[in-house]
């Protein structure tokens, strides 16, 4: 293998373009929009001067992921930063619950019988997240390097959220695992649903929840960065439709939907595999609302402001009654909304004392409504008189995020699943579920092993069975 294409230059096709480069591969990635990065882009959405992230914000699995740690990404500038808090849980009685990057001192804000379930439920894991993450973001037919772990985090990873809840005594440590657990964007009564809260958890107790400096635009200007010192480059404003867009090359990775790699293939890919691929069917999205606040957001709760990520979704109830109602397509009253502040952490983003608030929420599939005033009355519900400090918003749709990324699935870890299962077999049933079928070209996108989330996995092991399998594109 001498030349590759990469089609997509969101974090999992700039992860693919390097992994290849490294091993001597000449790559060229094609762009169709006018700037590279898909979900990990930062601009000026609200007011001049004030940075906000368009899709990606806060990065646990980031600064965990096994391929990212191998490369010196610090070098071409990218740096994480913390908040004094991860993640804030407000509820309507009593101090937010509070996540914090020490197990230890989450505990103690949890009180002694809950505090020591917590442990006991997540400190093994942060303690062994490196081991436990190599195994758990490879796809399903590589053997585990570490089988005994891995099967420890089966056990509880299997189980739905509701049951892991129940483990709790008290309202504040169930909201608080319940908010984690939402990540998975399906309701929390379905097995397999533990597995996003306890990854995520163990993730942040591991590596924190951090921003990265300047943006999540920073995480795609290093990779960018290095591809080209590698030899790699980058070409934007090249929309591929068909295949005779692809220039010749040995071997083509797709960082699309699977959709979109099945229209891009035609009738190349075996009809068994179309059949799959157009089964695969993408979950809840998200409604984006970005807030330029003067002052910052007057939380009831000050610890709130210390806080890298704020969840609103009051009791574990409330939260699993929200994101059933978002799976069986119908809009809650009090959806589960997400609130990001990453200035806390991060304040060159801010305009002296103008902040930039990222907020959004899960909505049904094919939402076209507008979910603002739900949004804001959410955060007003914890946060009274948030309204009067707002001084310019911008709004994204479903739609709108799709437009602007087209490999879009949600903005969570595991977004973009219609069902747990298929988190774990996607996008479709295989051994090897990078292959399109089509000899060269692997789908390398967060509809692969291991799912959405800002992490370079699904580019990483589907560069691997591209290096593994010596197949080349006929073109």
């Amino acid at each position: 293998m001498r030349t590759a294409v990469v089609v997509g230059s969101g974090p999992n096709g700039l992860a693919a373009a390097v992994h290849l480069a490294r091993h001597g591969v000449h790559v060229q990635v094609l762009e169709s929009a006018d700037s590279i990065g898909g979900g990990t882009r930062s601009s000026e959405l609200t007011i001049p001067g004030l940075l906000h992230d368009e899709c990606s914000a806060l990065h646990p699995m980031g600064a965990g992921s096994p391929f990212w740690r191998q490369l010196d990404l610090e070098r071409y500038g990218l740096r994480w930063l913390r908040a004094p808090i991860d993640c804030a849980h407000p509820v309507d009685d009593g101090p937010a619950a509070l996540l914090h990057r020490s197990v230890d001192v989450t505990a103690a804000g949890l009180g002694v019988v809950d505090g020591d379930r917590w442990r006991r439920l997540v400190g093994g894991l942060a303690a062994h997240f490196d081991e436990l993450a190599g195994d758990v973001m490879l796809p399903l037919g590589r053997v585990p390097r570490h089988p005994l772990r891995l099967g420890s985090f089966g056990a509880r990873a299997v189980l739905p959220a509701t049951v892991t809840a129940r483990l709790f005594r008290t309202e504040h440590a169930r909201a608080l695992y319940g908010g984690i657990a939402a990540h998975a964007y399906h309701r929390l009564d379905r097995p397999l649903t533990s597995a996003v809260g306890l990854l995520i958890a163990a993730a942040g107790h591991r590596y924190g929840w951090p921003v990265a400096e300047g943006g999540s635009r920073a995480i795609t200007d290093a990779l960018a960065a290095m591809l080209a010192d590698l030899g790699g480059s980058v070409d934007t404003g090249i929309r591929v439709r068909t295949v005779a867009d692809v220039p010749p090359a040995d071997v083509v990775l797709l960082d699309v939907a699977p959709a979109q790699a099945v229209d891009i293939l035609g009738d190349r890919v075996p009809p068994r595999i179309v059949r799959s691929l157009r089964r695969f069917r993408h979950g809840p999205g998200a409604f984006k609302v970005d807030f330029a606040v003067e002052g910052g957001v007057p939380w009831l709760d000050p610890e709130c402001e210390r806080a890298a990520m704020v969840h609103l979704g009051g009791t574990f109830e409330e939260i699993a009654a929200a994101e059933r109602a978002v799976t069986a397509g119908r809009m809650p009253a009090r959806p589960f909304v997400l609130v990001g502040q990453q200035y806390v952490a991060d304040p060159g983003r801010s305009s002296g004392n103008v902040h930039p608030v990222y907020s959004y929420t899960h909505v049904p599939h094919g939402f076209s409504g507008d979910a603002t005033a739900a949004v804001t009355d959410r955060i007003e519900r914890f946060a009274p008189g948030f309204r009067d400090r707002v001084v310019a918003t911008a709004v994204r749709g479903p739609a709108e995020l799709a437009a602007s990324n087209v490999n879009y699935v949600g903005g969570d870890i595991l977004g973009g699943a219609n069902s747990p299962m298929q988190v774990l077999v996607r996008p479709r049933t295989a051994w090897n579920p990078y292959r399109t079928g089509v000899p060269g070209v692997y789908l390398c996108s967060g509809s692969t092993p291991p799912g959405g989330g800002v992490h370079g996995m699904c580019g990483f092991n589907a560069a691997e069975a591209a290096l593994r399998s010596g197949e080349r594109f006929s073109g």
